[in-house]
């Protein structure tokens, strides 16, 4: 037993540190009847595929649960394989949280392109602006660039009738959805509000990935308004991951410091059919 968690420790940490990936929580079930038990893993990936791995606390800040008002941790145990596993919850929109620890690496030559290619593609990716003219205004080197990274991670799950609303939580990134996918009309699109320490984050991109009935995913880009809403195009019967990603300089206090800290915000929900 002792040897098998400290594998399942070390193929989670292995998951974190895949840091170009996207992080979510990945439900079995998106609506889950009444008294029923809500289960989700956490998966690190690209395109809205990717591994699931287990619960292991030192790696997690926050991992908590929401049905109303009601704000409270998730029972969950190192190793916990699915992360979240929830009987007999009350009726109502689910949402929940996970914030990891920080994590850091090295950008290094990989793939026949330099870490500082590498860098300048991430950014470009996940646009970051004038990150070169951002990053020799610094004074900072081009080689070995160090990051620091985090990620903040909510779903949305219907149990029962699936009634009620999301907020913000206090993540420092979060995505907010501003109607619930499963009560109310969304044909027109599911508004989001994308926030950085509490305000709007005008301008912002937002990247959706949207997993077809048939398993295939489409990846379309969306930026927020001045008020930092984006409505995102839904359809019946797809799942969707919403992600987006705030670049912080950071001073380094000592050599190998991290001197840019990335912040992933993500949402992830369903669209019902009928």
């Amino acid at each position: 037993m002792i040897r098998s968690l400290i594998l399942t420790a070390a193929l989670c940490i292995a998951a974190f540190q895949a840091q170009g990936h996207e992080f979510w929580i990945d439900a079995e079930d998106w609506t889950v009847p009444s008294n029923g038990t809500v289960t989700a893993d956490f998966r690190n990936g690209e395109k809205f595929a990717g591994s699931a791995f287990s619960y292991i606390p030192r790696r997690s800040v926050r991992f908590d649960m929401a049905v109303g008002d009601a704000v409270r941790p998730v029972p969950a145990r190192l190793g916990d394989s699915p992360a979240f596993a929830v009987p007999d919850l009350p009726d109502g929109l689910l949402v929940i949280l996970h914030e990891t620890a920080d994590s850091t690496l090295t950008y290094g030559d990989k793939d026949g392109r330099t870490g500082w290619e590498r860098f300048l593609a991430f950014g470009a990716h996940k646009d970051f602006g004038e990150l070169a003219a951002r990053h020799d205004s610094r004074g900072l080197p081009r080689e070995g660039v160090r990051e620091s990274y985090r990620r903040y991670a909510k779903a949305l799950v219907a149990v029962g009738d699936g009634a009620g609303s999301d907020r913000a939580f206090g993540l420092r990134s979060e995505i907010v959805a501003l109607a619930n996918p499963y009560a109310d009309e969304v044909t027109g699109g599911l508004p989001v509000r994308v926030l950085w320490d509490g305000a709007a984050r005008a301008d912002a991109q937002v990247e959706l990935f949207a997993r077809r009935p048939d398993g295939t995913v489409e990846v379309t880009l969306h930026r927020t308004d001045a008020d930092g809403v984006a409505v995102l195009p839904v359809a019946p019967g797809h799942v969707y991951l919403a992600d987006a990603v705030v670049l912080e300089p950071l001073e380094p206090a000592a050599d190998g410091d991290p001197v840019w800290g990335t912040h992933w915000a993500a949402l992830t929900f369903a669209v019902p059919e009928g």
